[in-house]
């Protein structure tokens, strides 16, 4: 488990699986994913994520508001493995529930999960990526120091030939520019 001085990152629970489902569900979260998950689809994700977790040390933590032991999304590392110029390689992740929006919760989970990776799994570099469109992630991946070279976008290959979600951003983060 990780913490922050607002929220934990931590392993998931039976309780998690109802409001991550609804989060999953919810068109606006899932705006920039080919299309929302099923309640089995959400609760076979979250079986990858513990297993992942178990196989890794690290991975997607479920992300809990301490003030209030709400779960509000997932926050985390994971090994991406499709085919793309910079893979394998290490991302950071979130996916966090509307009304968790705009509190800064992304950025500071995220922070807390690069410092484990830099840290305690020892990664000498961490990713991130998102379609091309999605401004709000883009944004908290530069509060975190990551960079981003127009040379190393591309085609997700897991998403369709003309789907607008098709053309990716890659930024990245060596482990000497991070800044806990």
């Amino acid at each position: 488990m990780l913490s922050t001085e607002r929220l934990l990152l931590r392993r998931w629970t039976e309780a998690d699986r109802e409001p991550f489902a609804a989060l999953n569900a919810d068109p606006r979260v899932m705006e920039f994913f080919p299309a929302p998950l099923t309640r089995e689809e959400s609760d076979a994700l979250i079986d990858r994520i513990e297993a992942g977790l178990d196989a890794d040390g690290f991975g997607w933590w479920a992300l809990e508001v301490r003030a209030t032991g709400e779960f509000v999304g997932f926050t985390g590392l994971v090994w991406q493995r499709f085919p793309a110029h910079f893979t394998p390689a290490v991302e950071v992740g979130w996916r966090l529930a509307r009304p968790a929006w705009g509190h800064g919760y992304a950025t500071e989970a995220a922070r807390a999960a690069l410092a484990h990776g830099f840290g305690e799994a020892g990664l000498a570099e961490v990713v991130s990526m998102t379609a091309a469109v999605n401004v709000r992630s883009r944004a908290v991946m530069e509060r975190l120091g990551m960079t981003r070279d127009p040379a190393d976008d591309f085609d997700h290959p897991r998403i369709a030939e003309g789907n607008r979600l098709r053309p990716h951003v890659l930024y990245r983060l060596p482990a000497t520019r991070f800044v806990p």
